[in-house]
C-alpha cells in the first residue's frame, strides 16, 4: 500500500493540533515557526521567542513585514493584542525557570530515549552554536521535535544513539515527522500515529529500531 509524506504545512498543523488551550509555547528556528500559522481558532496559545517576545501572532502578510519586530530566526512576526517585548535576559529567565509548557525544536538526530542533537560544527551549512536550545530543551515542561524522518541520503534521524553533539539528554517527549508521530520513553520508541498507508513494520525498517504500539 502506498503512502504520501506530510507536507511542511500538514506537519505544522499536526503539531498545532496537540498544543493545549492556554499553553505557553516556544517555536524554534526553521520548520517549527510554521506551527504559528496553524493554531486552531478559538484556542489561546501564547507564543514566546527567546529574543524577547511574548504574544506573537502568525506571520505577517506579504508587504506588511516590520523588520524591527522579528523572532529568534530573524523572521518578521506579528504581535497580538496584549503581547510584549523585553530584554532577552528576561526571556531566558522564563525559559530556564520552567515557565514554558512546550517548546518545538528542529533536530539533526533524536535518540529512541529522547536525547536531542540539533546543532553541529564542521560543515559550511552547520548551525554555528547551540543558541538557546539547551535552555529550552531542559527548561520547558515538554520538548517536542519537528523534522523530516529521513536525511537527504535516506538515513533515519531517529537513532539508537546520537552521533552529533548533544543538546539535551532524555529531554524529548514527542517526535513529529513527515511520516509518523512517535513518543520517546525510557524503554524506547512508542508509536502515536503514521500517515495513511505506512505499515508499522515498514516504519520500523525505515528507522531501524523497534517501535512499541
Amino acid at each position: 500500500m502506498s503512502y504520501q509524506k506530510r507536507t511542511k504545512d500538514q506537519l505544522a498543523a499536526r503539531v498545532a493540533r496537540d498544543i493545549h488551550d492556554g499553553a505557553y509555547v516556544n517555536l524554534g528556528i526553521g520548520m517549527p515557526t510554521l506551527v504559528a500559522n496553524h493554531l486552531p481558532a478559538g484556542t489561546e496559545v501564547v507564543l514566546h521567542s527567546e529574543n524577547g517576545i511574548l504574544g506573537m501572532g502568525p506571520a505577517p502578510a506579504e508587504g506588511a513585514e516590520d523588520y524591527d519586530l522579528i523572532n529568534a530566526g530573524k523572521q518578521p512576526v506579528t504581535l497580538l493584542p496584549g503581547g510584549a517585548f523585553f530584554h532577552h535576559a528576561d526571556s531566558f529567565a522564563m525559559m530556564r525557570g520552567g515557565h514554558l509548557d512546550i517548546c518545538v525544536l528542529g533536530a539533526f538526530q533524536v535518540s529512541a530515549t529522547g536525547d536531542l542533537a540539533n546543532w553541529h560544527t564542521g560543515e559550511k551549512d552547520a548551525i554555528p552554536a547551540v543558541g538557546g536550545a539547551m535552555d529550552l530543551a531542559l527548561g520547558a515542561k515538554q520538548t517536542w521535535v519537528m523534522m523530516d524522518l529521513l536525511t537527504k541520503k535516506g538515513e533515519s534521524k531517529v537513532v539508537a544513539q546520537c552521533g552529533y553533539p548533544l543538546t539535551g539528554i532524555a529531554c524529548v517527549k514527542r517526535i513529529y515527522t513527515d511520516l509518523a508521530t512517535l513518543a520517546c520513553t525510557p524503554q524506547g520508541l512508542r508509536l502515536i500515529d503514521t500517515v495513511d498507508g505506512l505499515a508499522h513494520d515498514a516504519l520500523e525498517r525505515l528507522i531501524g529500531l523497534p517501535i512499541a504500539r
